[in-house]
């Protein structure tokens, strides 16, 4: 099987993949990155693949165990390991009803910067903020994905220069 006829296959899946993607994540963004990466993966490793076998199952096999290795990743950042004698760090509650001066500085400032950018970048940019998927800003706005995605890369990379000092 030549390169060309090896890839027109993988990518004729898509729509099937589609569905079992979508049945891991539950969300359709995060569906899409799947196929992305099960897509690439394949592409990449099709010297890996035996002729004499299935390719639906291979690509299924993928997309899978990439599903597995992402989620398993992100459950590791997010565990705390606590190696103190009473276990203090888990038990001690770092949250604090009040604010403190500095983070109340800090948040003023970080609004301050965010009302400066142009209404055309800071609406996206807040709605994503507070959680919209960028199909729904788009479709708030009237606006393409890609227009939603571009505005909001453009807002954040123009917060990081504002915002040197902030950052660690």
């Amino acid at each position: 099987m030549t390169a060309l006829e090896f890839n027109t296959k993988v990518l004729s899946l898509r729509e099937k993949l589609q569905y079992f993607a979508y049945s891991l994540t539950s969300n359709q963004e995060d569906a899409d990155d799947l196929i992305q990466d099960t897509f690439l993966k394949a592409i990449t490793n099709k010297d890996k693949f035996d002729p004499a076998t299935n390719l639906k199952a291979w690509v299924y096999t993928i997309m899978k165990n990439t599903f597995i290795n992402k989620y398993r990743k992100e459950t590791k950042v997010n565990t705390i390991i606590d190696n103190t004698k009473d276990l203090y760090y888990l038990n001690n509650s770092n949250s604090s009803d009040m604010a403190t001066p500095d983070s109340e500085y800090n948040h003023g400032e970080l609004v301050k910067v965010i009302d400066e950018l142009q209404d055309d970048h800071r609406i996206p940019f807040e709605m994503h903020f507070q959680g919209y998927k960028y199909k729904e800003i788009a479709d708030a706005l009237n606006l393409s994905i890609g227009t939603v995605k571009s505005r909001i890369f453009f807002s954040r990379k123009k917060l990081m220069e504002r915002l040197k000092d902030f950052q660690n």
